[in-house]
């Protein structure tokens, strides 16, 4: 009898009968095997690499609110997840975070708009801030990070924002601004929201590292 191969997706249902996978109870057996095909048809890039800089400070405690009452400047919430290039959330992994103050100046002393977060059970985190300022040496305002999950490389990278005056409205063509600015994919829309007299400023930066 000729023999032939078994499809990825015959080998999946298979294994799932047999109890070598097992399924998720909210999902079919049907669904469960899409959900697979899917995170294989469609991974996630990995966020681009950025420079560490050198204002980085290890010990940051982890605080969900950055800006201090009175601080002046815009205020700003960050939100993202952290994923792995197959789309698989990473819980529990290290989110530090740093930047400067509204003026463009760094906290070298202390641990003001410094943060270590972690990661919710969903890979999810979100933190309270400033929009930060620029300062002499750096073209654009940015936010650094440096995040990290055991089987995975570490992640160094930076937030950047398409109101940043510099960009002059068109970030995906004058990125390059910035020298250090290497991809466009670190520049994130800004959202506006809150009432006129409370206005902040909203970004979403999703996060995904490469395994080991």
């Amino acid at each position: 009898m000729k023999s032939r191969f078994l499809t990825r997706r015959e080998l999946l249902l298979r294994s799932a009968a047999t109890g070598c996978v097992t399924i998720a109870s909210t999902l079919s057996l049907e669904e469960a095997v899409w959900a697979w095909q899917q995170s294989e048809q469609n991974p996630k890039k990995p966020t681009p690499w950025n420079e560490i800089g050198p204002f980085y400070k290890k010990g940051a405690p982890n605080q969900a609110q950055l800006r201090r009452p009175g601080d002046a400047g815009l205020p700003l919430r960050v939100r993202g997840a952290v994923f792995d290039t197959r789309g698989a959330v990473l819980n529990g992994a290290s989110i530090e975070v740093w930047q400067a103050n509204h003026q463009g100046l760094y906290d070298i002393d202390g641990y003001a708009y410094r943060t270590t977060l972690v990661a919710d059970a969903k890979g999810k985190y979100e933190f309270g801030t400033l929009m930060p300022g620029h300062y002499p040496g750096r073209v654009c305002q940015h936010i650094h990070y440096l995040v990290k999950a055991p089987g995975h490389k570490p992640l160094v990278t930076q937030l950047y924002f398409a109101t940043d005056p510099v960009f002059e409205g068109d970030p995906a063509h004058n990125y390059t601004r910035d020298p250090l600015i290497l991809s466009s994919e670190l520049v994130r829309p800004v959202l506006l929201a809150g009432e006129p007299q409370e206005v902040r400023a909203v970004v979403d930066f999703e996060l995904v590292l490469e395994r080991l």
